[in-house]
Formats: C-alpha cells, sequence, structure tokens
C-alpha cells in the first residue's frame, strides 16, 4: 500500500498505481466529474497518470488556478486540429501557451489570414462540443518518426529529433487527431468551454532562424468563462486606445524613423516631459546624497572583458571602431550597454577611505543594447535609452540599510507618479554566474532579511515573492514590480546587490584597520529606462497627466480677436509663473480650439473674450469636462501654480 496525502493533512492508503482519477471518484462522484488534473509531489500531471508510491495529492478542478494554463494547452491543440480539417496538407509545428493565451505555428503555401478566423473558431466549437477525451500515449523515437513521416508532418519529425534521448516521447490523441505533446491535459475536448477567440496572426521563422522557412502563427486567448473572456477583451480595447505609440503620434512627442531602429526622434513636447522627469529624479537625489557623474560612452572593450560583460552579454552590445582605412592604433571599443564599469573607474580615482562610504554615485547615463528588430516596441523596447542609473558603495554592514533608503526611494517615486498597488521580488543566483557560493550566501541571506522587513513595514501592502535563479550573473537583486491603471504589471526597478565587479577591477578603500578592504557595490535604478517609464506614464495617464508633468498645463484661448492682447497677457503671466503655457489666437470658433486642443490632451484652457478681458478675469476649463469655472485672473494664477507644483516640491 501506498500513503496519500491530501491538502487538509488527511491521508489515505491506496493500492500502487491508483490514478487521481480513481481516487476522486472514491471521494465523491461529483467530484469525479469535476475533476480535469491532478497536483501529485508538486507537479501538475493527467488525471489517469499511475501514482506507484506515496505522494501528496490535489485533484484539480476548472476552478483551480491550474485550470487555466490547461485550458489554453487544450484549445492550442483544438486550433490546430480544426486548421488541419479546414485546410488539408497544412502542417502543424509548435503551439505553447504563453500570457493571456496561446499560438500554434503552421506551414502553408498559402499564409492564413484574420479573414479565416471564422471558420477556424466554427470548427473549433465543433471539435470541443464532440467532447472527446485526451487519450496519452508514448512511442519510441523510430515509431514517433516514421508516424509523422508517414503524415507528411516534416517539421515534427524535427521535433521528435530534439528530444533529448532517455525521455519519453508522448502522444496525445483528441478523438482520432493525434499530436506530440509533453502534456498533461483536461480529460476531454469538452472541458475547454466556448470562452476563447483567435486574436491575430503573424510571420514566424522555424525556429527563429530567418534561413528557415516562414511559418504562420495564429494567437488565440482563452479563458475560463465568458465573463472572464469579455473583460480582457475591454481591457485590450482599453489598452490600444492608451498605446503611447497612438498618443505620442496625436499628442506630436516623439517619432520612429528606419534610419534609427530602436532609437528614439524627441520632439519639443515630449523632450519636455522627458526633461521633467529628469528634475524630478535630480531633486530626489539631491536630497539623498547622490552625487551624479558622467562615464564615457565608448571604453575599450578590454574594461569590458574584465566586468565579465564582453563574454556574457557579448551578442548585446554594439562595438566601435575609427571608420578610417589606417588608424594609429588597433583598439576595440564598446558603445556603453550600462554604466557599472565606468562608475568603478570613478570610484577607484583617488584614494578612498571608509569615512567617504557609503559613496552614491549617479548618472543618467545613455547607453545602447542590440534588441532583434522585431522585438522593438515604441519606447517600450529600444536599442538606445536613458537609464536613471546609481551605484552606491558601501560596506558590508551597511548593504541592508542602503537596501531599505533604495526601496523608500523607489516607492515614494511610483507613488509621486500614480502608482499604488507593486510587488517587491527577491532573483536569487542564477546558474550561470560569478563569484564563490559564500559570497552569494551571505548576499542572498542580507536581501532576504530586507525583504521580510519591506513587508513587514508596509503592514502588508505591499506584496513580496521570489524568483528562483533570475538574479544577475553577478548578484542577487530585487526587482520592482508596479500596476498600472488598468491592471497591467510593469517590472521597472532594481537594486542589486555586488560582491564581485569591485574585486574584479581591484576597487578598494581603506578601512579603519588601515586595511584595503574590497566594498560592496549595489547597483540601483528606479524607472530603469527613462523612455520605457514614460510610455507607462502615457498609457497609465492615457496623455492626461498631471498639470505637472503635462508638456503643455495650459493654453489661453480667445472667443473674439477683440481680447487678442489680454490673451498674451494671461499667457505671459502664466509662464512668469513658471507654468508651460501658450495662446490660440485663430480665427476659429472657441469649440474648434476646445477641440483640438482637447485631442492634444492640455490639461487646462483659459477661455477669454471681451467681458474676461474687461473684469480681468478668465473662465477654467478642465480636459474632458464640458464646465467652465469663471475666476479672477490672479486667483486663476494662484491656484494653477500650486496645482503645478510637482509632488516632491510641495513636500518641502
Amino acid at each position: 500500500m501506498i500513503t496519500l496525502t491530501f491538502p487538509d493533512g488527511a491521508q489515505r492508503q491506496v493500492e500502487p498505481g491508483v490514478s487521481a482519477r480513481d481516487v476522486a471518484a472514491g471521494i465523491s462522484k461529483s467530484l469525479e466529474k469535476k475533476a480535469i488534473a491532478a497536483v501529485v509531489n508538486g507537479a501538475l500531471v493527467d488525471l489517469a497518470d499511475p501514482i506507484n508510491g506515496d505522494a501528496t495529492l490535489r485533484i484539480v478542478t476548472r476552478e483551480d488556478a491550474e485550470a487555466l494554463e490547461l485550458i489554453r494547452h487544450d484549445c492550442a491543440h483544438v486550433l490546430a486540429e480544426a486548421v488541419q480539417e479546414l485546410f488539408p496538407g497544412t502542417q502543424v509545428t509548435i503551439g505553447p501557451v504563453i500570457e493571456n493565451g496561446f499560438y500554434y505555428d503552421f506551414f502553408r503555401n498559402e499564409p492564413f489570414t484574420t479573414e479565416d478566423f471564422a471558420a477556424i473558431e466554427k470548427k473549433m466549437r465543433e471539435i470541443i462540443q464532440r467532447d472527446k477525451p485526451f487519450t496519452k500515449s508514448t512511442k519510441t523515437r523510430e515509431e514517433a518518426k516514421a508516424f509523422f513521416r508517414n503524415k507528411g508532418e516534416l517539421f515534427k519529425v524535427e521535433l521528435v529529433d530534439a528530444i533529448p534521448q532517455g525521455q519519453d516521447i508522448k502522444f496525445y490523441d483528441q478523438g482520432g487527431w493525434t499530436d506530440l505533446c509533453r502534456g498533461p491535459h483536461m480529460t476531454s475536448t469538452g472541458k475547454i468551454g466556448n470562452a476563447f477567440k483567435l486574436m491575430k496572426v503573424a510571420g514566424a521563422y522555424w525556429r527563429g532562424d530567418s534561413k528557415n522557412p516562414m511559418l504562420t502563427r495564429i494567437y488565440g486567448t482563452a479563458w475560463a468563462n465568458e465573463k472572464d473572456l469579455q473583460s480582457y477583451l475591454t481591457a485590450l480595447e482599453e489598452a490600444e486606445k492608451r498605446d503611447h505609440r497612438k498618443l505620442g503620434r496625436e499628442m506630436d512627442l516623439f517619432h520612429f524613423q528606419e534610419e534609427g531602429p530602436g532609437v528614439v526622434f524627441w520632439h519639443a513636447k515630449g523632450w519636455t516631459m522627458f526633461q521633467q522627469l529628469i528634475a524630478y529624479m535630480r531633486r530626489r537625489l539631491a536630497k539623498l546624497d547622490y552625487q551624479e557623474g558622467n562615464a564615457p560612452q565608448l571604453l575599450d572593450k578590454s574594461l569590458w572583458e574584465t566586468s565579465g560583460h564582453w563574454g556574457w552579454y557579448k551578442e548585446a552590445m554594439f562595438a566601435a571602431t575609427s571608420a578610417g582605412d589606417e588608424t594609429e592604433d588597433e583598439q576595440v571599443f564598446a558603445i556603453k550597454p550600462m554604466n557599472c564599469p565606468g562608475h568603478v573607474q570613478i570610484f577607484k580615482h583617488g584614494l578612498r577611505s571608509y569615512r567617504e562610504l557609503p559613496l552614491r554615485l549617479a548618472e543618467f547615463g545613455n547607453v545602447h543594447r542590440y534588441e532583434p528588430s522585431g522585438a522593438l516596441h515604441g519606447l517600450m523596447r529600444v536599442r538606445g535609452f536613458t537609464q536613471d542609473d546609481a551605484h552606491i558603495f558601501c560596506t558590508e554592514d551597511q548593504m541592508a540599510e542602503e537596501c531599505l533608503k533604495i526601496n523608500d526611494l523607489i516607492l515614494s517615486t511610483y507613488k509621486d507618479f500614480g502608482f499604488d498597488q507593486f510587488v517587491v521580488k527577491l532573483s536569487t543566483r542564477p546558474e550561470k554566474r560569478v563569484g564563490s557560493d559564500a559570497a552569494w550566501d551571505r548576499a542572498e541571506s542580507i536581501m532576504s532579511r530586507v525583504l521580510e522587513k519591506i513587508a513587514a513595514d508596509s503592514g502588508g501592502k505591499i506584496k513580496t515573492a521570489v524568483n528562483p535563479g533570475e538574479g544577475a550573473f553577478y548578484g542577487p537583486k530585487f526587482e520592482y514590480v508596479l500596476r498600472d491603471a488598468i491592471g497591467r504589471d510593469w517590472q521597472c526597478g532594481t537594486t542589486q546587490v555586488d560582491f564581485n565587479l569591485p574585486e574584479r577591477f581591484g576597487a578598494f578603500y581603506i578601512g579603519a584597520d588601515g586595511e584595503k578592504k574590497v566594498p560592496v557595490m549595489i547597483h540601483r535604478a528606479i524607472c530603469g529606462s527613462m523612455e520605457r517609464f514614460l510610455g507607462i506614464l502615457i498609457e497609465h495617464f492615457a496623455g492626461h497627466f498631471p498639470l505637472w508633468l503635462a508638456p503643455t498645463q495650459v493654453v489661453v484661448a480667445t472667443i473674439t480677436s477683440d481680447s487678442d492682447a489680454y490673451a498674451l497677457e494671461v499667457r505671459d503671466a502664466l509662464r512668469q509663473s513658471g507654468l508651460r503655457a501658450d495662446a490660440d489666437l485663430r480665427n476659429e470658433k472657441i469649440n474648434y480650439k476646445v477641440r483640438e486642443h482637447s485631442l492634444q490632451k492640455v490639461p487646462v484652457m483659459l477661455v477669454v473674450g471681451k467681458r474676461e478681458m474687461d473684469d480681468r478675469a478668465v473662465n477654467l476649463r478642465r480636459l474632458g469636462s464640458q464646465n467652465q469655472t469663471a475666476m479672477g485672473l490672479d486667483e486663476a494664477l494662484a491656484a494653477l501654480r500650486e496645482e503645478a507644483t510637482p509632488p516632491d516640491l510641495k513636500r518641502g
């Protein structure tokens, strides 16, 4: 007999080879009917899999969190079956689950289009309605290759060859249609339900190699119920309205073009916002005893070899040599992808004492990293960007306190920009890393204690988590994830502890005992990429920025030309108060002006006519509101000046 232990601690003695389905049936018929899979010793498995030894067991139903991935996985298989029923001769390749859905790649002489979706979805519903069971079997390597070769599925033959020796080669049948798959699956196609939708098509090279055939990738989404599906589709519609690329065009903030792939062409309004962001960060750092420096863009590749970046990330770095045919030397330079090696050089310049620590060195450094052209995405994924980077050189005893100070700075910054939901994740040592296990043990121990304090001090308001194996190659790190106005999560800030880089570069300080000691180096970013953070802000606010951040804060618009001189006087008074203001004196109707500046997302319009000129007053109109408020000019100036004060300056 073997012992099964359930989540509530109850145990049951059963015969070896029993399946989770058998156990569910033994508990109740209703549970057997609801069961779709099982978690055995922490691993998700098919409901029919035999259990041959003592184990923990949890029966999974469609209401459990694990069900959603299974629904999407099974839906991908049904998509593939539907495509092959409708379009004979199409070869199937791979179809994984992804965030919010799934995709499947197909090889066909004529690529699929979205016009094919209605027929494919109809066929998928037919297959789901058949409610055929998923049945697992295994084949030898040669049997599997012969099976697919006979069907003309040559991509699947390649996939079989890629399966490591010794691994089972599993197949799943769903009523006569069979696919290569590791599993697990739910019990039948009917468990998928009808809360799915095909979303888009895209081209994808087989195995991501441009030398290989081009496939058609069909993306879909699937959910546990229709309500969740509709909520997701509504969120997508809202995200499309907020797309920073669309708003960037409408608001005249920036653009991209082919001659500069992955780098931003900032227009005046966008650059104004960018500089407001930089100015805010500079003010915050000045109050926390940071020193701002600037390291060179080009550094000899030997520096990057010492740091380890050349060996670890060479493919993501841009190299540079002289463009001339003959040069005085044969140096190879790297355009910096990050600031840390340069900051170590600044720290090393001159003799440092323990009395100078912690030394906080900041830089808004322009860095470049290679991203494949297909991965570029507006401000969110670029090749050239600005890091709000800083490195804190400190003793090991100072490390925990510095991490907590950084945490306070990061979270208060996010709150100033309108974010109020965060997760702090500790990423621990990756498989490929530098440094001794002892150093990693010390660093992870300190970071774990800091994480516990962050959670405790927040009273449970800040969620924490651990990401095993996701640390940087030189040390563990905190990752700060914030949630935007429509519920999307963005990883932005990081705090990375590094015992290795200072030692590799020979950096040291003189301790209280007069001996040389290697400092701890803490890598810290708040926004991460300033460009990406601004893209997040554009989408978070949907272009409706708080007054202090808006590129144009106020437009003074005239009703008739009689008030032109007064409008310019109001504009100049606003500018003298420190506001970014323009005047619209065009010979257009006021409703036209209001509509146009609303599209530009100008937060405040001051409408003036002859009456306002005579009374030295304005009519104040807010973005998104149909109402106007009549105010005296001095009153309006004082109110707008107060509202336009950045949050850090309001705190004093």
